[in-house]
């Protein structure tokens, strides 16, 4: 399918927020964000300089489950989201021992002059309320790098918690990183 003839029908509306499915018309976009080191420092790392054929390879290829998505704020494409039901050996490594819908979610802002500006607690709230109404998930996970203080504070504000300490976790930029794995949990009304 070219890229003019590429339907897309948006996962999700919440106000100026709109997730969709990726296209390939958005390969040069992502190799942008992923060719920033300003959002590689937070999210591959900045020794980790993505070209096209690359996206092409990670981004485009099936892996069953997960949900790969277009972040965009009032009409523009600002960011990336993935989201995928969490496999049994991933849940045991995190601690969770039971049949619950575990869905993990990562995601960025890949244009920098959209930080700071509320939009991705806009964004995180409006998918994990997508994902416990319409994907019945039980819990959502993350696993953001200890460090990474400002997308601690934006999940904390959205009702995530931190619940384990991932000691050396995900390799990012030569060595292993901990991380901590968050959680929010349906709510009892939901």
């Amino acid at each position: 399918m070219n890229e003019k003839t590429e339907e897309c029908h948006p996962l999700l509306k919440a106000q100026s927020i709109t997730l969709r499915p990726i296209l390939k018309m958005d390969v040069p976009l992502l190799t942008k964000w992923l060719s920033n080191p300003d959002v590689l420092h937070f999210y591959e790392g900045r020794d980790r300089l993505f070209n096209e054929e690359e996206i092409l390879r990670k981004f485009f290829r099936e892996l069953g489950n997960e949900a790969k998505c277009i972040i965009e704020y009032n009409d523009c494409r600002i960011g990336y989201l993935q989201f995928y039901e969490l496999d049994s050996g991933t849940k045991s490594s995190y601690g969770y021992f039971n049949e619950e819908l575990i869905v993990g979610m990562d995601q960025y802002i890949g244009e920098t002059h959209y930080w700071n500006k509320g939009i991705g607690t806009g964004i995180i709230e409006a998918v994990s309320d997508y994902l416990f109404l319409h994907k019945r998930a039980d819990r959502v996970v993350m696993d953001p790098h200890v460090s990474n203080l400002r997308a601690l504070h934006v999940y904390e504000k959205c009702g995530f918690q931190k619940v384990k300490l991932l000691e050396r976790h995900e390799w990012h930029e030569g060595e292993y990183r901990d991380c901590w794995l968050m959680e929010k949990r349906r709510s009892e009304n939901g």
